[in-house]
């Protein structure tokens, strides 16, 4: 019995000396992305007991700024998140399994998401701070040693009536970014919103989907993701995705990325 006692105490320190907690060293050149935007970012989608899993080697940025091993929800430590209740399964958490299938080895993740929030308040100097909120914590991550490797954004249900001015602003906002974080060829990858029309206008949501289809033409170094083929969280009157439609976003937001890295 004390052989045993002494070799789960060896184990233990063996864990928190060589284990997988990303402090310090460990950290340099570990690849961040960063997934922002509002609800179907944060995740509206039911968690199923099979995306429970603690993801391997994804490594989510914590409400202390520290790092730890990843598990739904994701936009848990959001700084400008609603109640923890209303954080579910977004695209992050497929994205990240298929980022670190690909690579091969660990990456960082930040989720800064909030329901219901326009690209207005995404914007730098907004009263609502979104902006600030989320550059400081992506300033935290690299200041431990992360390499950022791109952002992907979700977020227009709030602002889809006004598709030209949109766009406008989301080249702002993608602006500041890139010159408040000084990398200017950062990859930036857009979702599309919801093709079901929710919205009780005619023309639904095609004008929106149809101008972020040409994000790559107005904003450089970015590209896109279709939301065809995405299911309903609840039905064709609420613009959030079911799980299947996230596992499948999330996968094409992951493929997008990487194509810049090829």
């Amino acid at each position: 019995m004390m052989r045993v006692y002494w070799l789960l105490v060896f184990c233990f320190v063996f864990s928190l000396c060589y284990g997988d907690n990303f402090t310090g060293e460990k950290l340099r050149g570990l690849d961040l992305y960063v997934c922002i935007g509002q609800s179907n970012m944060a995740g509206r989608a039911v968690i199923t007991p099979e995306v429970m899993d603690t993801l391997k080697n994804v490594y989510l940025l914590n409400d202390k700024g520290e790092f730890e091993k990843a598990v739904n929800p994701l936009n848990r430590y959001s700084t400008i998140r609603k109640e923890l209740s209303m954080q579910r399964l977004g695209p992050a958490y497929a994205f990240s399994k298929e980022i670190v299938a690909y690579s091969g080895h660990s990456i960082a993740l930040l989720v800064n998401a909030r329901r219901g929030s326009s690209i207005n308040s995404w914007l730098n100097g907004s009263v609502d701070k979104y902006y600030e909120s989320t550059l400081s914590r992506i300033q935290v991550a690299l200041e431990k040693g992360c390499v950022l490797k791109g952002i992907i954004w979700h977020q227009g249900e709030a602002d889809c009536k006004y598709p030209e001015s949109y766009k406008e602003k989301l080249k702002l906002f993608v602006s500041n970014l890139r010159e408040d974080l000084n990398v200017p060829n950062l990859p930036f990858v857009v979702g599309q919103i919801s093709q079901w029309n929710w919205t009780g206008r005619d023309e639904g949501t095609v004008p929106f989907n149809e101008m972020i289809k040409e994000v790559s033409s107005f904003i450089p170094y970015s590209d896109w993701v279709s939301s065809c083929g995405l299911d309903f969280y609840k039905d064709e009157t609420d613009p959030h995705f079911g799980t299947d439609g996230q596992l499948l976003l999330g996968k094409r937001y992951a493929e997008k990325i990487l194509q810049f890295y090829e």
